[in-house]
C-alpha cells in the first residue's frame, strides 16, 4: 500500500465519492456519519479509516491507516521506528515537521503535504494523510473520475 503524498493512498484518490470508494473495495466494514456529518468508512482487512467530507458533496479528503504493508519512498512505515523514517523523508526533500504530543502518542504532521505519523514507543503506529488545501484556501482533488 503505497503512499502518494498529496494523492491518496494506494488506489484511493483523494476527491472519490463513496461510489468510486466501493467500486474498488466493496461494501465497508463499518460505514457511520461523525459530528459534523462527514461519512466514515472502516476497512478492517485493510486497516483503513476514510472520511468523506459533508461540506465537500462528500469527496473523500482525509484517509488514516495502519497496514502493515504501508510504504513511502519505498520503505515500510507501520512498526519502523521514527528515527529511521525521518532521515530518508529528508532525504525525499520532506522536512518541517512539527511534533505534538499526547500521552504515549507523538505525532509528526508536515503541512506541506499534509501527513501525519503517529508514533508509539518510538515506532509508528498509523499514518494520517489529507487533501492539500491550495493558496487559494481550496482542497486540491486528484480523482477526475
Amino acid at each position: 500500500m503505497k503512499i502518494n503524498l498529496k494523492r491518496g493512498i494506494a488506489e484511493l484518490e483523494f476527491g472519490m465519492l463513496p461510489k468510486n470508494v466501493e467500486a474498488l473495495y466493496g461494501k465497508p466494514d463499518k460505514k457511520y456519519k461523525d459530528d459534523d456529518k462527514n461519512i466514515i468508512y472502516l476497512y478492517n482487512d485493510k486497516k483503513l479509516r476514510l472520511t468523506f467530507y459533508e461540506d465537500e458533496l462528500f469527496r473523500l479528503g482525509y484517509i488514516i491507516a495502519s497496514h502493515p504493508e504501508l510504504e513511502i519512498f519505498s520503505m515500510p512505515c507501520i512498526g519502523q521506528e521514527w528515527e529511521t523514517i525521518q532521515p530518508k523523508l529528508k532525504e525525499n526533500k520532506i522536512k518541517g515537521f512539527e511534533n505534538e504530543v499526547f500521552d504515549s502518542l507523538d505525532n509528526y504532521f508536515n503541512e506541506d503535504n499534509w501527513i501525519i505519523f503517529v508514533v508509539e514507543f518510538g515506532e509508528v503506529v498509523r499514518v494520517e494523510l489529507g487533501a492539500v488545501i491550495s493558496n487559494q484556501d481550496e482542497f486540491e482533488w486528484y480523482f477526475k473520475g
